[in-house]
């Protein structure tokens, strides 16, 4: 009974989460991610039992079958769904939540030759993106989103998104995550790994220091107006070209002249990640 019971929870997944799924005889006669899932059931069963040369050969003849690559050893919770599937590696001690997902060409390896845990731990709700290596034995959190062709080498926390080579964390989860996720959910499933509004790194850290530089423009501004309000002249402040205008403010005047330069500049909007 578990085994049908776990066998229509993998099959009704697909349906969850890949449009193209039309019936469940498609699914379980045209899905290679289904079969490796199969296979990888009975070879774990196997391996557990002690009979690993068994387990081994019928992993290899899994993966001549569906090019998904998974070892007997792998533990696997419920409803794990890998979409299209070929090239996918997961390694001996790697460890995978419940309600995961797997692009084509995911690598969950090691990078040592030592025995013992190599590989990494996935929590549940995991969407790892297309060809995606996530290589050593830490953590990723729950709720975790790894963009496509992002190589991760280090722990990620629950509810982040991480893009890059080397992976790097572009957002973090907040309070306002569970509704978030509900609100995704109802919207429909983030493919690969990317959401709509996934930020660019370099134009995050470029809006980062953006902020510091306007910050700054206004604590220099209140200065002033303190050496002013207290009879001293700050004297002239030139300011480089902005948009081909060159920027002058003198002491005598009412302020800055480039305050309102300052201002407009503090009213633009942000660089768009997108560029």
């Amino acid at each position: 009974m578990a085994f049908w019971q776990r066998l229509r929870e993998d099959v009704y997944s697909v349906f969850d989460r890949d449009p193209a799924a039309r019936t469940v005889f498609e699914v379980l006669t045209a899905y290679p991610g289904i079969h490796a899932l199969l296979f990888h059931r009975l070879n774990h069963a196997l391996w557990t039992l002690g009979l690993k040369w068994l387990a081994r050969f019928l992993s290899a003849i899994a993966r001549w079958l569906t090019g998904i690559e998974i070892h007997p050893g792998a533990r696997i919770g419920r409803r794990f769904f890998i979409d299209h599937g070929m090239g996918v590696v997961i390694g001996e001690t790697a460890e995978i939540g419940d309600d995961c997902t797997l692009y084509q060409g995911v690598t969950l390896g090691g990078t040592s030759w030592n025995k013992g845990k190599r590989h990494p731990t996935l929590g549940n709700n995991v969407v790892i993106g297309a060809g995606a290596k996530v290589l050593g034995p830490f953590k990723v959190g729950d709720n975790a989103r790894i963009g496509s062709n992002s190589v991760v080498i280090k722990e990620v926390p629950a509810n982040a998104t991480v893009v890059g080579v080397p992976g790097r964390v572009v957002e973090a989860g907040g309070a306002t995550d569970d509704v978030r996720r509900e609100i995704a959910r109802k919207l429909g499933f983030d493919a690969y790994g990317a959401t709509p509004d996934l930020p660019d790194p370099e134009a995050h850290a470029i809006n980062q220091m953006l902020d510091h530089i306007h910050a700054l423009d206004r604590t220099v501004r209140q200065l002033c107006q303190a050496l002013r309000d207290a009879g001293l002249e700050p004297g002239e402040l030139r300011l480089p070209e902005l948009n081909g205008c060159t920027l002058h403010s003198a002491a005598s005047q009412e302020g800055w002249s480039s305050a309102g330069a300052t201002d407009a500049a503090e009213n633009r909007p942000q660089a768009d990640a997108s560029t």
